[in-house]
């Protein structure tokens, strides 16, 4: 039998190959990354992200450039050659992450300033993403505050949430409001559909089993009820990955709604969804208190967790110093 692409008959010791399909029978392929990224689900943002981690850290390279020490080229020979101090340490290793406000930094014995300090309260929209990067190009929390300088969010709201967020460039702050360890409250108003008994609310407290452990809520109250929904006020001092959502669901009582409303002793007050304030000093350093009061002052200048590896790119943690508070 002839191959019908050649018109060869097959080589010896090699079976005919099969009559290939007409094309309208065979399996479709994707051969394009857009139409990959476009066949995504609606929720993909909501799950882990490992790619970049907003953990207040930045490339030494970048703050030095950031510092106007020269091009980012520039800034990687001054590392490359010794010429960088990190907390007396001298540092080679291009990827070095650092917090440019915890940490000392020097090039040439001569000390970096501090960078100011700043954090935003946002009301975020539906339909904003919480993390820097989206290969989609939908919307971000970062793109609805002013800044020339690098911000990131301080925990997360999935997508369909909405409600207060701070944004800032301090590492050690961020580390103080979003690690459970601190066990910062934050309130929530939740519209679930239906309207759940007295038992279901004490489960809620009690804790509910999900696939990385116990969660609860610290307290939780009906706020209002109607006919076939209700409105929850839900206070939690810990944050999992859509945990209320979650927990709700388990309970048989999907979320319609869900609103941050406070963080510790911060409240949205009246910013409607997409206006934003910078937070006053007297605010920061009230968030800060709130966050040492459980744990003590000492607690400040312990690291936060390490990030999550980032492909490609050398990640080297290095110890830090005490804040500059």
């Amino acid at each position: 039998m002839k191959d019908q692409r050649s018109g060869r008959g097959p080589r010896p010791g090699r079976p005919a190959r099969p009559p290939r399909p007409p094309r309208s029978e065979r399996p479709m392929r994707i051969t394009s990354r857009r139409s990959h990224v476009a066949a995504a689900p609606a929720f993909a943002d909501e799950g882990p992200r490992p790619e970049v981690a907003d953990d207040g850290l930045e490339r030494l390279q970048k703050v030095l450039a950031a510092a106007g020490l020269g091009s980012r080229r520039a800034c990687e020979e001054l590392i490359t050659t010794g010429r960088v101090e990190v907390d007396r340490q001298v540092i080679t290793q291009l990827g070095t992450r650092v917090d440019p406000h915890a940490q000392e930094i020097r090039v040439d014995g001569e000390r970096l300033p501090h960078p100011k300090r700043v954090v935003f309260m946002l009301n975020k929209p539906v339909g904003v993403v919480t993390t820097n990067y989206d290969p989609s190009g939908r919307p971000r929390v970062v793109d609805l505050v002013p800044g020339d300088q690098r911000l990131f969010a301080i925990g997360r709201l999935d997508r369909m949430s909405e409600g207060l967020i701070l944004l800032t460039n301090d590492g050690g702050l961020a580390n103080l409001l979003a690690h459970p360890r601190y066990g910062v409250e934050k309130k929530y108003l939740v519209q679930v559909a239906g309207v759940p008994p007295e038992e279901l609310l004490d489960r809620l407290r009690r804790g509910i089993r999900l696939a990385e452990g116990e969660v609860h809520a610290k307290r939780v109250s009906i706020r209002s009820q109607h006919k076939q929904s209700a409105v929850l006020e839900m206070i939690l001092d810990e944050g999992k990955n859509r945990e209320i959502r979650r927990m709700l669901a388990r309970l048989g009582h999907k979320v319609h709604q869900l609103k941050r409303v406070a963080v510790g002793g911060l409240s949205l007050g009246n910013l409607l969804p997409g206006q934003w304030r910078q937070l006053a000093w007297s605010e920061i350093e009230e968030l800060r208190r709130d966050a040492l009061a459980a744990v003590g002052p000492d607690a400040e200048r312990a690291p936060p967790p390490p990030p999550p590896p980032r492909r490609g790119v050398p990640t080297v943690r290095i110890g830090r110093g005490p804040s500059s508070q």
